[in-house]
């Protein structure tokens, strides 16, 4: 009797070591996965504020380049398009689109002298450069919490754990082509 009632304490023990095992293994998770979302918030902020500037810069290249018509409205375009993707993967490719019609728009200022050395033009230009720089920070704590999330789903003994409560990996804000990579360019020659 006295050998049962130890291997039933012994088997209570057991359990309630798994039991706390899980609820910590299942708490890290729960704070990595937030974590990544709180950095995709921060993302959304900083790109929010470079849809804010875009319209700016447009209608202050617009006054200097009223006949450059096709570059606005594909900066328009891709700006909306960037605004309206909701996932991050169909974010990533807009952000492309958008920074390959910004580099137009910044292509299309420099044949404008006046334009180029106009003050809200060049605060414009700065505040975008500003922004850029913050959004490739966001992206960069984003994806390194996103990749401490998906290392931590993909490890032994917590991947178990992950398939029973249906964490799901969670996709990299990446961009894909490699001249993409690049702030767009926001210089210009004096």
């Amino acid at each position: 009797m006295l050998l049962i009632t130890g291997i039933f304490y012994i088997f209570l023990g057991l359990l309630a070591v798994l039991f706390f095992w899980g609820v910590v293994i299942y708490n890290r998770f729960v704070k990595l996965k937030q974590k990544a979302k709180e950095a995709w918030a921060d993302i959304d902020t900083q790109l929010k504020r470079r849809y804010d500037l875009i319209p700016n810069l447009i209608e202050t290249v617009k006054g200097y380049a009223s006949h450059e018509k096709k570059v606005f409205e594909k900066v328009t375009q891709a700006r909306a398009a960037a605004v309206n993707s909701n996932d991050v993967l169909s974010r990533s490719k807009t952000e492309e689109e958008l920074s390959r019609s910004l580099k137009s728009l910044f292509a299309v200022a420099e044949n404008y002298p006046q334009l180029k050395s106009a003050a809200n033009f060049l605060e414009l230009q700065k505040e975008l450069a500003d922004t850029e720089d913050k959004i490739q920070a966001a992206r960069q704590f984003y994806n390194n919490n996103v990749k401490e999330y998906n290392i931590r789903l993909a490890s032994f003994p917590d991947v178990l754990l992950a398939q029973s409560f249906h964490f799901l990996p969670m996709t990299l804000f990446e961009i894909e082509n490699s001249l993409e990579k690049k702030v767009p360019e926001a210089k210009f020659r004096s």
